[in-house]
C-alpha cells in the first residue's frame, strides 16, 4: 500500500458486519471521542478480519473500491 492513503473505518452505527473494498484498513471502533486505539488491520488472504477491540467483523467486497463500505457511513 505505499504510496496510498489506508482507508479508515468505523462501526458508529453498530452494525455486525462491514463490507469493505481493500484488504488493509484501519480500524478506530466509533468516532472520536468514543474511538478505541486506531489499529491497522490486514485480512492477508483471508476475505474477513475481526477487529479485537471492537468486535467489528469485516468482509472483503471486491466489488467495492479501496475506501468504499456497506454501509456508506462506515467510511471515516
Amino acid at each position: 500500500m505505499a504510496g496510498t492513503a489506508t482507508a479508515k473505518f468505523h462501526n458508529d452505527m453498530g452494525v455486525e458486519k462491514i463490507e469493505i473494498g481493500t484488504k488493509e484498513f484501519e480500524c478506530i471502533g466509533a468516532k472520536p471521542p468514543f474511538d478505541h486505539p486506531h489499529i491497522y488491520l490486514d485480512m492477508g488472504t483471508s476475505d474477513e478480519v475481526v477487529c479485537p477491540y471492537c468486535s467489528t467483523h469485516f468482509t472483503y467486497n471486491g466489488d467495492l473500491k479501496g475506501h468504499d463500505s456497506i454501509p456508506p457511513e462506515a467510511v471515516l
